[in-house]
């Protein structure tokens, strides 16, 4: 019966969108317009044939993925309660409820779908994958790096084990952290989040040597379009140390030993100066500058970076504020320019290079398309 539906008159577009739909299904959010007319498509054709099972399994990830949990939810049960119902297709509507219970947060009935689907057969590696997400949606980080070192995923594996070293490091098992990040490093050497940790333990425990060490490695083996990555999450624990120190008023922080400005920028400066030239390096330099008032040097970087990308409009808008100083202004034209450059800094600076997301803060994995190591800087204020 099912066959019989795909020879009809529509077959490619029928076709196309049981392929959106498990794409869908994967995580990946397809644009809204789209997903609503193949769902309204695909509800027709259900339900002018109710046996249409690869359909109905289509039509239920495409509700997944607007957000629509129950309605997912509903169709696999109705599918799984079905006498009749062939044995793998049984197992595909188990394995896809366990996925709509996940995405919906109902972790322990998720895992016991993923249990059903493998007893009816459904693939392991399927399977094996899900239960990893499980447990690091559970936080079982250990398990979830373990399991996806298991499937040869590396970048994930690494990942999770930076996650498992954050945790070891707040409960102050340090040496146990530390080795967490080897491990992390060694299953994928460009794990930038993995560098990151290592560059802020680091610059907590107060030695810009080794935050100069271990920067320079990090550059060899990150990919260059993800190398800002290195800068912003440095000045982030710069601001963090700048705030716990204000707020303890003298007493012991985690943040209490953390490297003097003076001394770590005299290490990341020249460490930055040998890269090729890049727009963002040049940025992040003139930030670095920025922080020990050095202003001189700070123009002249970001004067360098507007050379190289004239619409570079976070470079811009720190040289107006460099040269603010010198202006003749009213008090109140003053304070409107200071309130249009407060604002302009709060613009989401980074972006998914895969589904186009935006946010204000680093991330590794996209919160929309789950796709790994996509993040960007919006150097163009218009993508």
């Amino acid at each position: 019966m099912v066959w019989k539906l795909f020879g009809r008159k529509k077959v490619s577009t029928f076709d196309e969108n049981i392929e959106a739909a498990r794409a869908a299904g994967g995580g990946e959010s397809l644009p809204v317009e789209d997903t609503r007319a193949a769902i309204e498509e695909l509800s027709q054709v259900v339900k002018n044939d109710p046996e249409a099972v690869e359909i109905y399994l289509a039509l239920g990830s495409l509700y997944r993925s607007q957000g629509e949990i129950e309605r997912a939810i509903q169709i696999r049960n109705s599918l799984i309660v079905r006498p009749s119902l062939d044995r793998k297709f049984k197992a595909r509507a188990w394995f896809e409820l366990g996925r709509d219970f996940r995405r919906g947060g109902f972790l322990d009935r998720a895992e016991k779908a993923f249990e059903e689907a493998r007893a009816l057969g459904q693939s392991s590696s399927s399977i094996h994958q899900e239960m990893a997400r499980l447990a690091a949606e559970r936080g079982a980080f250990e398990i979830a790096a373990e399991s996806y070192g298991q499937l040869n995923l590396p970048l994930p594996q690494a990942h999770y084990l930076v996650r498992l070293a954050t945790d070891q490091f707040s409960d102050g098992e340090d040496s146990r952290a530390h080795r967490s990040l080897r491990h992390a490093i060694r299953a994928y050497p460009g794990a930038i989040e993995a560098w990151l940790e290592q560059l802020v333990q680091a610059y907590k425990s107060g030695s810009a040597n080794k935050v100069g060490d271990i920067l320079g490695q990090a550059l060899e083996h990150v990919a260059p379009e993800l190398r800002f990555v290195l800068f912003e999450g440095i000045l982030q624990a710069i601001t963090k140390a700048e705030i716990f120190k204000e707020r303890a008023a003298g007493e012991e922080t985690e943040w209490s030993h953390a490297c003097a400005d003076e001394k770590l920028v005299a290490k990341i400066i020249p460490i930055m100066e040998c890269q090729a030239p890049d727009v963002l390096i040049l940025y992040y330099g003139a930030l670095f500058y920025l922080k020990i008032n050095d202003q001189d040097n700070a123009q002249a970087w970001l004067e360098k970076s507007m050379v190289m990308l004239p619409d570079f409009w976070l470079a811009r808008l720190e040289l107006f504020e460099l040269s603010r100083a010198d202006q003749t202004l009213t008090p109140f034209f003053r304070e409107q320019l200071t309130f249009f450059i407060d604002r302009a800094r709060r613009v989401r600076r980074f972006f998914c290079r895969r589904c186009g997301l935006k946010r204000d803060q680093l991330f590794f994995n996209c919160p929309r398309c789950r796709s790994w190591h996509s993040i960007a800087f919006r150097t163009d204020i218009s993508e």
